[in-house]
């Protein structure tokens, strides 16, 4: 008897290995993204990165088991695009902020904190197999890429940023990352 497919919503859902955390992490990155994108109609070179971002995180999703899809040619795209956002946004990204502000920006935060759950996830999967470096690299980039839109939203829309200062940590500069 054929095995009726609207039961399996994910033919891996029972492996064991950590492939398919990362696989669904990556799944929701790129759901979170597409809601970004939704947000940001009337921002169009945001939402146009935002549509090319989205089907690169599939790429990603589908690295680890697949074939590489992630090139030098997308990190590099993604590096400019990470380059062209600090510029815009240098002076709001010197301290620790909170994910706050508009709509936006708060769906931005939300694809910055899936984008970190998506390179836990893939630590996890180095652990038992080889990962090429570049999904590291370019999954930790997306990240910082997300943050960075998150504050430029923010700033287009007029909203401030709010420091965060912990009582935990000392004080220090921010580094240009999330």
């Amino acid at each position: 008897m054929k095995k009726d497919l609207r039961f399996l919503c994910y033919p891996y859902m029972r492996e064991s290995v950590s492939t398919v955390d990362f696989e669904i992490r990556t799944d929701s990155l790129t759901t979170r993204i597409g809601h970004a994108a939704a947000l940001t109609k009337d921002m169009e070179g945001v939402q146009a990165d935002l549509q090319y971002l989205q089907p690169m995180a599939y790429h990603l999703n589908g690295s680890v088991r697949g074939k590489l899809a992630i090139s030098e040619e997308d990190l590099g795209q993604l590096s400019e695009m990470y380059d062209f956002y600090c510029e815009k946004v240098h002076d709001k990204i010197q301290s620790f902020v909170l994910p706050q502000g508009s709509e936006a920006a708060c769906v931005l935060h939300v694809c910055r904190s899936e984008a970190k759950k998506s390179v836990r996830a893939l630590h996890k999967v180095s652990l038992e197999r080889e990962v090429p470096q570049i999904l590291f690299d370019y999954s930790h980039l997306l990240a910082n890429v997300l943050f960075v839109m998150a504050v430029y939203v923010n700033d287009q829309a007029g909203v401030e940023e709010i420091p965060f200062v912990s009582k935990s940590y000392p004080e220090r500069k921010r580094r240009k990352n999330a």
